[in-house]
């Protein structure tokens, strides 16, 4: 059995418009890939949201390597947009304004 998860944007913003957010998602997902045994079977980025059909291939809870995956692709794109703030909406969810 292969989980099906969908995770969005606190607020569904349209983050995933600018490739580097994008960018920053694949990078993360090809970290868990390669130290978290996640095994992904098909995956789709949307503008506010992704989707994901995976499985765990080292003996680890989906629910665990999701969460990993969530906290270190959050921070990545909350530390991106701090440090170049190009839209308000954005810059005001993350504390910034």
């Amino acid at each position: 059995m292969h989980p099906l998860r969908s995770s969005c944007v606190v607020g569904w913003l349209d983050v995933f418009t600018r490739n580097e957010y994008k960018d920053l998602s694949l990078e993360s997902l090809t970290f868990c890939q390669k130290s978290k045994g996640l095994e992904i079977h098909a995956w789709c980025i949307m503008s506010n949201h992704v989707h994901l059909v995976f499985r765990s291939i080292n003996n680890q809870k989906p629910e665990l390597v999701i969460g990993d995956l969530k906290r270190f692709t959050s921070r990545s794109i909350v530390k991106s947009i701090q440090e170049n703030p190009r839209n308000p909406s954005l810059k005001v969810r993350t504390g910034e304004a």
